[in-house]
């Protein structure tokens, strides 16, 4: 089967962790893991993976530094799809048999400048801060913060993709046999400018957004979006939470509202536009169970909806 299986900032860092090197890589050795076992199945399996806490950190580390310095957002994104893509390649290449090609991509999204996105940030990015700490580092840096879970977070522009620059390549690759890792992040946002040249825009692509995308354009049999949870629930932190095993873009949608923004709601939006571009179906779940999951055994099935 062909998969893309989209690895999360929750699921590669969890929450809480600190956000040093180390506890990157055992995030990461712990993916590949996961990852190794099911390529081992038999699946053919295209890599994507969050940035969240880690382009947040090298939004901090810049801004410590003099401002003629300080890097655009689309800069950092590129550092983060290159740091996360390389401990990725590296941890499951040591987790497969020798000789195994993998590679990482680094790769562009493009997007529309007039994306009202734009005027209504909502990526939430870097670590978490209690309310009283994020007050004082969006006065004193100018951000937009907002509400994640019990804490808050910078949130930045999340322009919808429109196109992977890099699709040709990555389906070459994809032919080849050779494990890609790409689409870091949501990618490195992008857009035309008045002469169709692309260049760097100021934002964070969302990463399960972009995977669908890519997903559909590389002919995928299954997207998985893992994550820190076992499935979609409704009533989610309730007495009355429960979870919803197989289900369809109709019922996710018509529930959308119960969807906490900025941490499942991008989840299942990405598997509707993908289940309902292709008709093939797509899975939300816990990066450790990512082989049942598969199996249909675990996490949320998110197949077709029926027609009469």
């Amino acid at each position: 089967m062909r998969i893309v299986a989209a690895l999360g900032g929750n699921a590669l860092m969890r929450r809480g962790e600190p956000l040093t090197a180390a506890a990157q890589i055992a995030s990461v050795k712990r993916a590949a893991t996961a990852l190794a076992e099911v390529i081992a199945a038999g699946h053919q399996v295209t890599i994507t993976h969050g940035n969240g806490p880690q382009v947040g950190l090298l939004a901090l580390q810049a801004a410590a530094g003099p401002a003629a310095g300080l890097l655009p957002l689309d800069v950092l994104d590129a550092e983060s799809e290159g740091w996360i893509g390389y401990t990725i390649a590296q941890e499951l290449g040591n987790a497969l048999p020798a000789g195994t090609e993998i590679v990482t991509l680094l790769s562009r999204v493009r997007v529309a400048r007039d994306d009202p996105a734009f005027r209504s940030p909502s990526k939430p990015i870097g670590p978490v801060y209690d309310e009283a700490t994020a007050q004082r580092l969006a006065k004193e840096h100018g951000w937009t913060i907002a509400p994640d879970g019990t804490f808050w977070r910078r949130v930045v522009a999340s322009p919808r993709p429109l196109e992977v620059i890099e699709t040709p390549v990555i389906r070459r690759l994809i032919a080849a046999g050779v494990i890609v890792v790409c689409v870091g992040g949501g990618g490195i946002p992008v857009a035309r400018n008045a002469d169709g040249a692309l260049e760097g825009v100021e934002a964070v692509v969302d990463k399960d957004a972009a995977s669908a995308l890519l997903a559909a354009h590389v002919d995928a049999d299954l997207l998985v979006l893992l994550t820190d949870v076992d499935a979609v629930y409704l009533d989610f932190g309730t007495a009355k939470a429960r979870a919803l095993h197989q289900t369809t873009p109709a019922e996710l949608r018509a529930n959308f509202a119960a969807f906490q923004a900025g941490s499942m709601e991008p989840k299942v939006a990405a598997v509707c536009e993908f289940v309902e571009a292709t008709g093939r179906a797509a899975a939300i779940g816990a990066l450790d169970d990512m082989i049942a999951i598969i199996a249909g055994t675990a996490g949320t099935r998110i197949g077709p909806d029926k027609t009469e």
